[in-house]
């Protein structure tokens, strides 16, 4: 089975990070996987890592809404023999169908955001067309979250058509004590100070400013340091503010080239406090190194963690602070929650489960013998109170 993925780069911060995982895993369930992006990436990270797992991607260089689109794809995955074409984002969704549409296959697409609320009625009514739209022309839409379910529904109307399947992630495996060390070591910090991290990409909304101010909070002497890793247009700013604080200068350390996965598998807890989030993969990845997380309360994010995996706090920086304290003092509880969080990955998030759960839903879109009728995949209805 050859899927055609859409979309708009191959940035290693977006939705094409994760088709890697896809793509790794789906060698052995027989799918193979060709992944178009509109725009390129200086970045050759995922290319690469795509190309390595057996996956065919493509740079198209195009401008936004460039009539080229539809046809450049079509020829490609014509070139390929795609069986259903896969969208992930907002040109991509206008594309795929169409492309899909002339090669005569399915037209799969998942949703990785939901919308903010309208700003006026104009802008309702535009919304409300695209579900529409996407609900007349996609075989099947996916929502990786029943927050996205829910959303979808009031503008739908119902839940035909639409199923839930959050996107799953290679097993990282957990860390071992010798990766807790070099990280503890490189960080100048006693072998038995626990380390905190946040792999959120450095930018407006991902929590870092809040993060800061809740670590001003923290008692003096606390036993904890806090890693952030990762980059973006915010890490010059950040990093001026924890030079200009001294009790900040002391507690937290920057790496910006690290992998955030080695992070997430040397550190006792994760931090993710986002303003907003479907269904966040840097927190899908920490559950499968079996680390704690503290994290908002936002989005799909509940969906992740739970009180057995970590602790959810409101958009309060003292709430983060308190949390945060609780899990240093409490070592026997950060061991529970991560074990919690290590059979929750591995149950729910590993990618295997993710490519099975996938595998069936190409099957029912092509209408092959055995497949699942398209009323089994969908979503149910969100129970009414």
């Amino acid at each position: 089975m050859r899927i055609g993925h859409l979309v708009e780069s191959l940035n290693p911060y977006g939705t094409a990070a994760g088709l890697v995982d896809l793509a790794e895993a789906g060698r052995d369930a027989g799918m193979e996987l060709v992944v178009v992006s509109f725009t390129p990436t200086g970045n050759p990270q995922v290319p690469a890592a795509l190309r390595k797992a057996g996956a065919v991607p493509v740079a198209l260089n195009l401008a936004p809404w460039d009539p080229r689109a539809v046809p450049r794809v079509v020829e490609l995955f014509r070139e390929h023999g795609v069986d259903v074409v896969h969208s992930h984002g907002t040109r991509p969704d206008v594309v795929g169908p169409a492309a899909a549409s002339r090669l005569k296959v399915p037209a799969v697409s998942t949703l990785h955001h939901i919308h903010a609320e309208a700003a006026d009625r104009g802008d309702r009514v535009r919304r409300t067309a695209k579900v529409l739209a996407r609900k007349r022309f996609m075989t099947r839409t996916i929502a990786t979250s029943h927050l996205q379910r829910d959303w979808y529904r009031r503008i739908a109307g119902s839940t035909a058509g639409l199923s839930v399947l959050p996107d799953g992630a290679c097993d990282p495996g957990v860390g071992t004590a010798e990766e807790r060390l070099a990280l503890r070591r490189s960080l100048g910090v006693d072998d038995d100070e626990v380390v905190a991290v946040s792999v959120n990409p450095m930018r407006r909304g991902q929590g870092q400013d809040m993060l800061l101010d809740a670590l001003a909070e923290l008692p003096d002497g606390e036993p904890v340091t806090v890693v952030l890793g990762g980059d973006g247009p915010l890490r010059p700013w950040l990093e001026s503010r924890v030079a200009a604080d001294e009790s900040l200068a002391g507690r937290v350390g920057f790496r910006r080239d690290a992998d955030p996965v080695e992070l997430l598998r040397a550190a006792d807890v994760q931090l993710h406090l986002t303003r907003a989030d479907t269904m966040p993969r840097a927190l899908v990845l920490g559950q499968g190194t079996g680390t704690p997380a503290v994290a908002t309360r936002v989005g799909g994010i509940p969906e992740i963690v739970t009180r057995d995996t970590g602790a959810l706090v409101p958009m309060s920086a003292s709430r983060v602070a308190d949390e945060l304290v609780r899990l240093v003092r409490d070592p026997e509880r950060r061991r529970r929650q991560g074990d919690a969080a290590r059979a929750r990955f591995l149950e729910r998030f590993e990618a295997g489960v993710w490519v099975g759960q996938l595998t069936e839903i190409y099957r029912s879109a092509l209408g092959w013998s055995g497949a699942p009728a398209p009323e089994q995949l969908d979503a149910p209805e969100p129970t009414r109170p």
